[in-house]
């Protein structure tokens, strides 16, 4: 394991958030002849792995892309294999987030996901609740074009209602409505299996984000590669914009 004094003396530089494009589980299990269901099963692994690392970092905050609306236009056997890995690993893991310090929390429409998914997820969600180290974000059922969408919405009732003034409307009051209300934006986002894209991910809490990429895929993303990506973090200039 990768302890937090590996990256010291450059604490200072250390990404708050770190979210990741969790991409490659099928391209992985095709070129080994396995299956897309051992490749998301891999893939979970995979995530199981990386919390313990970044836990163990003590990175403050970690949003990964569980589910995204875009994964219902698949096949029903491979949604049926994602949700059910969800379940699995809610159920699998909630004894070692607790023990890890975990606190893990939702971003998305969870609604409408399976019954047995849902459950398995608001029951991690509640045995972690008290737990204050690494904040797990699981987004489940989440497409940033939804999340803005919902948030617009629900502005805009505020405003019929009065208890918004369309004046006073600014960049912190637009996050206030967003699922990830109360998060700082991520400092960095992972994006695997050599894509360049943003996969309809945390658009807006992106805009200033660092981008960094690997050929490789999510199964085998491990405590190396997420090292380099932190160290090319630290060695960055952030310049907002400006």
């Amino acid at each position: 394991m990768i302890s937090r004094k590996a990256l010291d003396p450059d604490v200072e530089a250390r990404p708050r958030h770190v979210a990741i494009v969790m991409d490659g589980n099928r391209r992985w299990a095709q070129r080994r002849g396995l299956s897309t269901a051992e490749g998301h099963r891999a893939g979970a692994l995979a995530l199981r792995a990386t919390i313990a690392t970044a836990a163990d970092l003590g990175l403050e905050y970690l949003t990964v892309s569980a589910f995204s609306p875009e994964h219902w236009r698949r096949a029903a056997s491979e949604v049926d294999t994602l949700l059910e890995l969800v379940a699995e690993f809610a159920h699998a893991e909630t004894a070692a987030l607790v023990r890890a310090n975990v606190r893990v929390r939702t971003l998305g429409r969870l609604a409408a996901l399976p019954l047995v998914t849902r459950t398995a997820v608001e029951a991690l969600v509640a045995a972690t609740a008290a737990c204050d180290g690494l904040a797990l974000n699981l987004a489940l059922n989440y497409g940033a074009r939804t999340e803005l969408g919902d948030a617009v919405k629900a502005l805009a009732r505020d405003v019929r209602a009065g208890k918004l003034a369309p004046g006073g409307i600014d960049d912190d009051s637009v996050a206030a409505y967003l699922y990830t209300a109360g998060l700082p934006d991520p400092d960095l986002l992972i994006c695997t299996g050599g894509e360049m894209r943003v996969s309809n991910f945390l658009l807006y809490q992106i805009a200033y984000a660092e981008l960094w990429s690997t050929p490789a895929a999510w199964p085998d993303f491990d405590e190396r590669l997420l090292r380099g990506a932190l160290a090319e973090f630290a060695a960055r200039q952030r310049r907002f914009g400006t």
